[in-house]
């Protein structure tokens, strides 16, 4: 992929919380609230605009840091129809703050657009670091963390199984992400492709009820299948080692 040249002039991001015409991606919790950076306070407090992928979510945190501010809604079905209204208003001088609903922007949510087009324009861009998910979950797992591979949400459907076939030769730590309404399906599915290797589940990381359960892929669906599932799950699992 060929991405657009740009030039633009350095950044200094010390030089006050924001600057005009920039877009900052802001890291925001994956469910404690006190996981969030003074310095992603800072940014959101002081842009002109948030784009969050849902409002709802994003108000809890701003209400919560008795943040004000005006926000659009930028999520997977209307952010090619909303980028460009977001960078023309970035040309005008406004400075806008991506944040996802938890987490990292891009990483399993939206972001990709508006950051191509943002370099096609010369808009400048802000990583403003924070939480995520996968990254939480690797380094609790007790898998190798020195090479390992995030495949995000794997195909619903078309694909799917040869997806898994695939990753079924990967020899470094992989990361999966799988929702609620398939992860009674998944440790099967990984079962009789990959073989009874070592997996880690983890579940409301950072939450109250943050639950982590480590062993062969066999004993996991018995574990997921005496409780109710709900939210968002990481699975870590062992790489593939030849015999």
């Amino acid at each position: 992929m060929n991405l657009p040249k740009t030039e633009m002039e350095p950044i200094d991001p010390s030089e006050g919380p924001v600057s005009r015409g920039t877009l900052y991606l802001v890291a925001t919790p994956i469910g404690n609230l006190a996981d969030v950076t003074y310095r992603a306070i800072k940014v959101l407090a002081s842009v002109d605009l948030i784009a969050a992928e849902d409002t709802r979510k994003t108000k809890i945190l701003l209400d919560h840091y008795a943040i004000s501010k005006p926000m659009v809604s930028y999520f997977n079905y209307n952010e090619r129809q909303r980028t460009p209204q977001l960078i023309e208003k970035l040309l005008q001088g406004q400075s806008i703050a991506l944040v996802s609903d938890a987490g990292t922007p891009g990483i399993s949510d939206p972001a990709y657009h508006i950051v191509h087009s943002a370099l096609a324009s010369s808009i400048p861009i802000i990583p403003i670091p924070g939480p995520s998910a996968f990254i939480s979950a690797l380094i609790v797992s007790g898998l190798p963390t020195d090479r390992f591979v995030f495949e995000g949400f794997l195909p619903v459907k078309k694909g799917r199984k040869t997806k898994l076939g695939i990753l079924s030769t990967e020899p470094r730590t992989i990361i999966l992400y799988e929702s609620p309404h398939r992860i009674l399906k998944t440790p099967g599915e990984l079962l009789s492709v990959f073989g009874d290797r070592n997996v880690v589940l983890a579940r409301e990381l950072t939450k109250k009820f943050e639950e982590i359960v480590r062993g062969p892929i066999s004993s996991i669906l018995p574990h997921l299948t005496a409780r109710r599932t709900r939210g968002e799950y990481v699975l870590v699992v062992e790489g593939y080692a030849p015999s």
